[in-house]
């Protein structure tokens, strides 16, 4: 078999294998790429507690114990078996108002993306317009699909309308169907950039006056300290955003729940009319089948136990976040103070919250740059030049805080700050 399609040698689907073959090759080193919630936080029990909620919460609905045992132990709806449950947490904290027939219970976010980008780009002039730098996961689905991707570059404070206008006026002018722009608008993967408040009006105007969807992705803005703005989603009267959730963060990542809100209305060809989600789920059932429905009810059963309120269950971890946070830039700070990081060309952003931030440096990073930082400095971090679906990120390092103790992020700021140093003085 000589010939395969070209997304498996592309060089985004091997970046999680290449920064785990680098732990795994100097696992002394302290890890600075992973972003993974906090350990600490998880109980064995609390697994068993939730699902027994569940299976309670079924009961008092009416169901019978065959009903209860088929829930739990066989395939289950393909769009889901718990989407009232997530209806009712997106009206308790995050304003949202859908029904739960709009909503497709999926394996983790990155299926929601895949089914999404697999709806919608229907012919070869249809563009994904995507917020640069951006989570590899959205490229990496584009590029199995053969989805053409236009990069929209944040600026250094983060996502700006216009730059989104003149993107989707030049597609336009070259033939092609701008489809949807995907953005992170809160504590973005990788960058670490909130969207203004100003600017998600502004988006959600483009998006009505262009005629294109907004995907919407925001895993971090509950696992991070204070209020947080209102999502898109919140903010959507003309039905442009579809919301991409994950329980990853909030519940657990072992679970491989997310969901997808999509209550677009499309018209298929004989002329009947049908919510978006119901094509999602039609996807679902030729990709996944279904969502584990033993995952489903761990999730329902933290959920109900909350009353829906992720930001109440995960009051104790966005506080832990932002502490690490706080810590990182404090030991950035101490360890490569102002007059120093000037005379070397070294700048970091201040995230208020989230897994991320970025720093950048002088000199070209690349994985031949991440290898002698975790051989001979014994830290590792990730190449921002992995989240550009375009050129650029040269000379960016992504830093996770969120999976590190305080201790380690002390070790690990020392070990960065040597291995910056040196490489910016050999310039």
């Amino acid at each position: 078999m000589a010939e395969l399609h070209g997304s498996v040698s592309e060089p985004v689907l091997d970046t999680m294998n290449f920064l785990n073959e680098v732990t795994h090759r100097y696992p002394d080193a302290i890890s600075f790429a992973p972003g993974r919630p906090y350990d600490g936080f998880f109980d064995t029990d609390q697994v068993i507690a939730h699902i027994r909620r569940y299976m309670d919460h079924l009961a008092q609905q009416g169901g019978s114990p065959d009903d209860i045992r088929t829930a739990l132990y066989q395939y289950g709806p393909t769009a889901g078996l718990i989407r009232g449950i997530i209806a009712d947490s997106l009206r308790a904290d995050e304003d949202t108002d859908v029904p739960a027939e709009s909503i497709v219970v999926t394996v983790g976010a990155q299926e929601a993306m895949l089914l999404v980008l697999r709806a919608l780009m229907a012919g070869p002039d249809d563009v994904l317009l995507v917020s640069s730098p951006c989570y590899v996961g959205i490229t990496g689905a584009a590029r199995l699909l053969d989805v053409r991707v236009r990069p929209v570059e944040e600026r250094e404070n983060g996502f700006c309308a216009a730059d989104l206008e003149a993107a989707v006026r030049e597609e336009l002018a070259n033939g092609r169907r701008p489809r949807a722009f995907y953005v992170v608008p809160d504590h973005s993967n990788p960058s670490g950039t909130t969207m203004a408040t100003e600017a998600r009006e502004d988006l959600l105007k483009l998006a009505e006056r262009y005629d294109f969807l907004v995907l919407e992705d925001s895993p971090y803005r509950l696992v991070s300290p204070g209020t947080p703005l209102p999502t898109l989603k919140s903010r959507d009267r003309a039905r442009r955003v579809v919301h991409l959730g994950s329980y990853s963060k909030t519940v657990f990542p072992g679970a491989r729940v997310g969901f997808v809100v999509a209550d677009q209305r499309v018209r298929d060809a004989r002329g009947g009319e049908h919510l978006l989600a119901d094509e999602l789920a039609k996807i679902k059932s030729m990709v996944t089948v279904n969502t584990s429905s033993l995952s489903q009810a761990a999730v329902a059963g933290a959920l109900l136990g909350a009353q829906g309120r992720l930001s109440q269950l995960n009051t104790r971890a966005a506080a832990h976040y932002g502490d690490a946070m706080r810590e990182m830039l404090r030991q950035l700070h101490a360890r490569l103070p102002a007059d120093r990081r000037a005379l070397l060309g070294v700048s970091w952003n201040e995230p208020t919250g989230g897994f991320f931030l970025t720093m950048r440096v002088p000199f070209r990073v690349d994985n031949a740059q991440l290898v002698i930082s975790a051989q001979d400095f014994g830290v590792i971090w990730t190449p921002m030049k992995h989240f550009y679906p375009g050129a650029g990120g040269h000379h960016g390092i992504r830093l996770s805080t969120s999976y590190l103790t305080p201790a380690e992020i002390e070790e690990g700021t020392a070990r960065l700050a040597r291995f910056v140093e040196a490489q910016s003085t050999a310039l």
